[in-house]
């Protein structure tokens, strides 16, 4: 079993995905998380080509966010897309990495990121409410690479 498969188990990735419905319910943003062992790449620049790949940059409101981590790196990126960073301020995600970074040095990896998704869900409404004519559009399914 890889690291990647290893770092949650099903029941926790399933608490992961029921947090980015939860997150998004209130908002018109879009969650995703992605997984990998490793990257050659400065892991802000591989987020940015994750983000990419998953075509997260084509949300009607350019207000997606990818949660990125590299296990075996010990490294994790916050992305927001332009849409978010154009009306927030500049430490707009240090609360969400803050939260996320605690229970990560504490070995409690899911924890880490169901919080962080909803610290995001929680900063998203406030910029981007769900409007009544909001769809879900992008999957939130883990990706993992």
């Amino acid at each position: 079993m890889s690291k990647v498969e290893a770092f949650l188990t099903k029941e926790e990735e399933q608490e992961i995905i029921s947090a980015i419905r939860v997150a998004e319910k209130n908002t018109s943003g879009e969650i995703r998380v992605h997984i990998e062992a490793t990257s050659d790449k400065d892991p802000y620049e591989r987020s940015l080509e994750v983000f990419y790949l998953l075509k997260m940059d084509n949300t009607k409101d350019a207000n997606a966010v990818l949660i990125y981590v590299a296990v075996n790196d010990q490294k994790f990126v916050i992305y927001g897309d332009k849409g978010i960073n154009k009306v927030v301020p500049k430490d707009f995600w240090n609360s969400t990495k803050d939260v996320m970074q605690s229970h990560f040095k504490n070995g409690n990896f899911k924890q880490g990121i169901v919080d962080g998704i909803l610290k995001a869900g929680e900063e998203l409404q406030a910029h981007f409410p769900w409007q009544i004519d909001d769809e879900n559009e992008l999957s939130n399914e883990i990706s993992k690479g």
